[in-house]
């Protein structure tokens, strides 16, 4: 049986991700795709607004 070489030695493994410098995550502009998909199902199955900009006679009542 051969032993089959490695390609570098498992020394140097991780080297590059070690002196990668670490950055801070940004804070997201627009919610998660699932979140936001669960709130549009709900408001447009549950509660049945229908699509577009409000309407007037949606608004409220003085």
């Amino acid at each position: 049986m051969k032993i089959m070489p490695t390609h570098g030695s498992l020394t140097k493994a991780g080297k590059v991700k070690g002196q990668t410098p670490k950055v801070q995550a940004k804070e997201r502009a627009s919610p998660i795709s699932k979140v936001r998909n669960k709130e549009n199902y709900i408001k447009r199955f549950e509660k049945r607004i229908p699509p577009g900009q409000k309407k007037p006679e949606r608004g409220r009542r003085r």
